[in-house]
């Protein structure tokens, strides 16, 4: 009965040791983890010559940028680190208009470098609005943009931005989730005027 017992003990310690000596790889990187939550709105306070709705998750900044102009805002998501930057600005002429669409139409096309399509639609949205929303493919910084206007008083663009490095194909459920928010802001603008 022994030599079954020592043999145990020598396999117990060959075990021991000889897991001491495996060598280890890193695990590969793995892709973020995201809980989105579920969609629920408030109004934009009283403050500004627009109405909509916007997320309650997000908080309501001043735009911080050095172009900024009056009643420009950030819409800002912590827990997915994502903003949606919102300019407004007055049009009191045609050309106005068309500067203002033409600037649009060059920073989305800023990303034709890394994009793997840009797909616009015109739209009308719920109160009469002209709508252009453009999706953008690819690795670039922002992903879904629109402009909005009444063609003869008021001009909205925005954009949305995700302060981090991590690809966009992991961050396709928060674009989509943001693309909803995005939509019903678009879809509850009103303007003041």
């Amino acid at each position: 009965m022994q030599p079954s017992y020592f043999r145990l003990v020598v396999l117990i310690l060959y075990l021991f040791f000889g897991a001491c000596q495996q060598e280890y790889l890193p695990k590969p990187l793995g892709y973020n983890r995201l809980i989105l939550p579920e969609h629920a709105y408030v109004a934009l306070p009283d403050s500004l010559p627009y109405l909509f709705e916007y997320s309650k998750h997000a908080l309501l900044l001043a735009d911080t940028s050095k172009i900024r102009g009056n009643f420009w805002i950030e819409i800002y998501y912590p827990d997915i680190k994502a903003n949606v930057h919102i300019t407004y600005k007055s049009v009191h002429s045609q050309k106005l208009l068309r500067e203002f669409l033409d600037d649009s139409y060059t920073l989305t096309a800023k990303h034709q470098i890394k994009a793997y399509a840009i797909s616009e639609v015109v739209t009308k949205t719920p109160s009469g609005k002209t709508a252009v929303i453009a999706e953008i493919e690819g690795e670039v910084p922002s992903q879904f943009q629109f402009t909005i206007t009444d063609s003869s008083k008021n001009f909205m663009r925005g954009a949305l931005y995700f302060n981090t490095k991590v690809a966009n194909d992991s961050l396709a459920p928060a674009i989509e989730y943001m693309k909803k928010d995005i939509m019903h802001i678009i879809n509850t603008l009103e303007w003041k005027n």
